[in-house]
């Protein structure tokens, strides 16, 4: 099993730019998400946004789950998620990032592991990824749900 260790409490923001970026920070209906979702949509899926699926932790929500085919997608942030391409660790207060971001990761990985362990297919897609690729291996997973039924 995966082990969460808490970051402690955040230190205070470095500067008011800092501060006010980090309060507008939104935890759903990102940009990336939204172009996501409309790509969907357009290809005629439809799906429940932000909701615990069913059988698992209900604190622990997905962007976008499509019930039929039971897939659990996670549009991840750069930043929040470590992206292995874009991440960065900030230069102030660095050992408090790096545990506060570490334990995202992990945390990651345990609702995967709890996803997976209901039965639901889990697809995570960065926020740099292009919405119309990721609709279109949606689509193609729909699509591979049904040959089998």
């Amino acid at each position: 099993m995966y082990r969460y260790v808490d970051a402690g409490p955040a230190p205070p923001a470095t500067s008011e730019a800092t501060s006010r970026v980090m309060r507008r920070t939104r935890r759903t209906g990102t940009a990336p998400e939204l172009a996501v979702r409309r790509a969907l949509h357009r290809r005629g899926l439809r799906y429940l946004v932000d909701v615990a699926p069913p059988g698992t932790n209900r604190r622990r929500r997905v962007d976008v789950l499509l019930r039929g085919p039971r897939i659990a997608l996670l549009v991840d942030g750069c930043f929040w998620h470590s992206c292995p391409e874009h991440g960065q660790l900030p230069k102030a207060n660095r050992e408090w990032w790096r545990v506060k971001l570490h334990g995202v990761v992990v945390r990651d990985r345990d609702t995967d592991a709890q996803l997976t362990s209901e039965g639901w297919l889990v697809v995570r897609v960065w926020e740099h990824e292009d919405p119309d690729d990721v609709a279109d291996r949606i689509t193609a997973l729909v699509s591979a749900s049904r040959a089998k039924t």
